[in-house]
């Protein structure tokens, strides 16, 4: 089934910087093949719902096998019969937003 998610997953106890290790993380997403778009504070996968958390336990992986604790956020729009929700969903707002 069609999944949407936008996950933040970042290293806690490494400093202030974080950008080399969520650079990691997102390396793998991105390298997973499923559609993806990653803004200042989250990544957003979509795919089938497996495919998905497989690959968010990958990214997740990355950093916690290196024995660094992970915080991970995950947020997740299951809309059955719905294909590309996150183009979708933004050309329905944009055309909402010509109708003012």
């Amino acid at each position: 089934m069609n999944t949407l998610i936008a996950v933040s997953i970042a290293p806690l106890g490494v400093g202030e910087e974080l950008a080399s290790h969520v650079a990691e993380v997102v390396k793998v997403i991105r390298e997973s093949g499923l559609p993806n778009k990653t803004s200042s504070m989250f990544t957003e996968i979509e795919g089938d719902w497996d495919e998905v958390m497989s690959v968010v336990k990958r990214a997740t992986m990355v950093l916690a096998e290196r024995g660094i604790r992970t915080e991970v956020l995950i947020k997740a729009d299951i809309r059955p019969g719905y294909v590309d929700t996150m183009n979708g969903k933004l050309e329905r707002l944009n055309a909402a937003m010509k109708q003012d």
